[in-house]
């Protein structure tokens, strides 16, 4: 999936009300509930009890396909619309302060841990309940500065089932704190929180963490190597 196809996935697999908001993204396309049906070969009743919420919430490889088939539409008739919607979320191949890898299973937040040689500082115990879908490493300082918090979505990729990776950390209290804020503004909140650098972390961080029911992790495994500890799961 391209960056405008995770970021309209993201909002309607976090939406509380996905039917409402696969609906509201059909119509921002131009795109008749027949034409999307037929392109999905599906009946147009199914996209209607979804978008009625008469369906149970669909998952992310339906709402993959979904946003998949708008974009393809969009394609036939010149990819207007997708363009002015990349321009004006700012989504063009410009350079974010983070990178963002999705894995094909899930793996659980204990062995994910031991893969990055981490320490738990909070939440243990949940660590073999959580299940982590991928993981985003963010450049922290640029983070904090250059991602507003109405593009808070974009760390979240596909799914909100993932590890967030803070790097360039001095005691892990500011991300905690822009994790807490961003919740609120996206009402979702990640899997796991790893701190990179650090032995430990500041308090408040721990605190916060606590509060949220986020397991908070810290590691100094270098980078290149914590990525391809996580890239040899998936091999």
């Amino acid at each position: 999936m391209n960056r405008l196809e995770i970021t309209i996935a993201g909002e309607i697999a976090l939406s509380k009300e996905p039917g409402k908001s696969m609906r509201k993204w059909r119509e921002i396309f131009g795109v008749t509930q027949t034409e999307l049906a037929e392109h999905l070969n599906i009946s147009p009743s199914t996209i209607s009890d979804y978008e009625g919420g008469r369906r149970s919430s669909p998952g992310i490889a339906i709402i993959r396909r979904l946003v998949r088939a708008l974009i393809e539409v969009d394609q036939s008739r010149g990819s207007q619309i997708a363009k002015k919607i990349a321009d004006e979320l700012s989504l063009g191949e410009e350079e974010t302060p983070f990178k963002i890898h999705d894995f094909f299973k899930a793996i659980d937040g204990k062995e994910f841990v031991r893969k990055i040689q981490g320490k738990a500082i909070t939440g243990k115990a949940r660590l073999e309940d959580t299940k982590i879908y991928g993981y985003t490493i963010i450049d922290s300082l640029k983070a904090i500065v250059e991602v507003p918090v109405h593009d808070y979505l974009k760390l979240f990729g596909q799914t909100p089932d993932r590890a967030l990776v803070f790097c360039k950390v001095s005691s892990g209290r500011s991300p905690m704190i822009a994790v807490k804020i961003g919740k609120f503004s996206t009402d979702m909140k990640p899997s796991l929180i790893v701190m990179h650098g650090i032995d430990n972390v500041d308090p408040l961080a721990a605190k916060i963490a606590e509060s949220e029911r986020i397991p908070l992790v810290v590691t100094k495994m270098p980078l290149k190597e914590l990525e391809i500890a996580l890239k040899s799961f998936e091999t």
